[in-house]
């Protein structure tokens, strides 16, 4: 282990799928489906909206109360390898990604949220640090915290991302959008179900890897991010730019002679994204074993948005550990629809 290398060595979920990372890679890898019927948003076809709902989650709790439901969680989870660590315990910091301002968010929805997070965890971490950015902010919230471990700010982290999509404001401007899936003449085919979920892994410093006597899940090799200015729902046409240097910084960290096995994204059946993967996939499918070869957990738990990067960094993990990764290097990337583009490389550590 390289002394200045970032480990992943907690991780935790809700989502719904599964109440931990462990059963929610277990029902991604067997293709469970969390979706189901609103049970009280209409479309504009006159049916149930479809969405990915946290079932263990009544449908009364809306606001920061869900978000807090949701996240909690997760986070005590990836702290689960340090909450038993005698003095002196690891400097530990929340690098937390967060939708942007939205419909159905309120205006002090993240001091709101960070306020809570305080009140909770006020003797656990000694920073907290947002990013409001929507499908990329967990992956930047990483990119932040790799930065300040690397630096010595901190000996831990846990990287966090959290959404729900379910607010009856935010279903009605998704339909507005044209971004909400539902069938018939007057619905989308070609739009995403919206979900709701928290992800979290704990990242440490090597030195703290030993004292701790933690066993790795996972290695961060590179991440890299951009900004892409053609983006959904302006009147432009979006060639993979941004997304492609956001690929092109992370892969540098590539071994030499070592091909991406696995990637995990935040694909939702937009059109847009696919066309945009396209273009990337082009210019960088070198790298790759085979770039059409992706997983893309919208498909189980829906669209989840700010929490993916954490949850897909667990996904790759967990793939690891148990074997059925393609191979020991993975790839994880999502795309905002405020323009921000992030990525990261992994490597695995699998079983023998």
């Amino acid at each position: 282990m390289s002394s200045t290398a970032i480990y992943v060595v907690g991780l935790g979920a809700s989502t719904p799928v599964g109440r931990n990372a462990w059963s929610s890679a277990a029902a991604v890898r067997a293709g469970i489906s969390g979706f189901t019927q609103h049970p009280y948003m209409i479309d504009t076809a006159g049916e149930p909206m479809c969405a990915a709902i946290a079932p263990w989650l009544d449908i009364d709790i809306t606001g920061v109360e869900r978000f807090k439901a949701l996240l909690f969680p997760a986070i005590d989870q990836a702290l689960a390898p340090i909450a038993e660590a005698q003095s002196p315990r690891p400097r530990t910091a929340l690098s937390l990604g967060l939708p942007g301002q939205r419909p159905g968010l309120p205006g002090n929805f993240q001091p709101m949220l960070m306020n809570a997070l305080a009140e909770k965890y006020r003797s656990t971490f000694a920073s907290v640090a947002a990013f409001p950015n929507g499908h990329a902010a967990g992956l930047l919230a990483l990119e932040a915290a790799a930065r300040q471990l690397v630096q010595g700010a901190f000996d831990a982290c846990v990287v966090a991302g959290v959404d729900s999509y379910l607010e009856p404001e935010t279903l009605e401007w998704l339909e507005a959008c044209d971004q909400l899936h539902g069938a018939g003449p007057l619905n989308n085919a070609w739009g995403f179900i919206p979900g709701e979920a928290a992800g979290a892994i704990l990242v440490m410093r090597h030195e703290f890897v030993v004292r701790l006597r933690l066993q790795p899940l996972a290695r961060l090799l590179g991440l890299g991010s951009a900004f892409e200015p053609k983006r959904i729902k302006t009147e432009t046409v979006c060639i993979g730019e941004g997304l492609t240097q956001a690929f092109r910084t992370a892969l540098q960290a590539l071994p030499e002679g070592v091909k991406v096995a696995d990637v995990y994204c935040d694909m939702n059946g937009e059109p847009y994204r696919g066309d945009e993967y396209g273009f990337t996939c082009l210019r960088t499918k070198e790298y790759f074993e085979s770039v059409s070869d992706f997983v893309a957990p919208a498909d189980c738990w829906g669209d989840v948005s700010a929490a993916s990067g954490p949850l897909y960094v667990g996904l790759a993990a967990i793939a690891g550990s148990k074997n059925y990764s393609n191979g020991n290097v993975a790839f994880v990337w999502a795309s905002s629809e405020g323009g921000e583009r992030a990525a990261s490389i992994l490597e695995v550590r699998r079983s023998v």
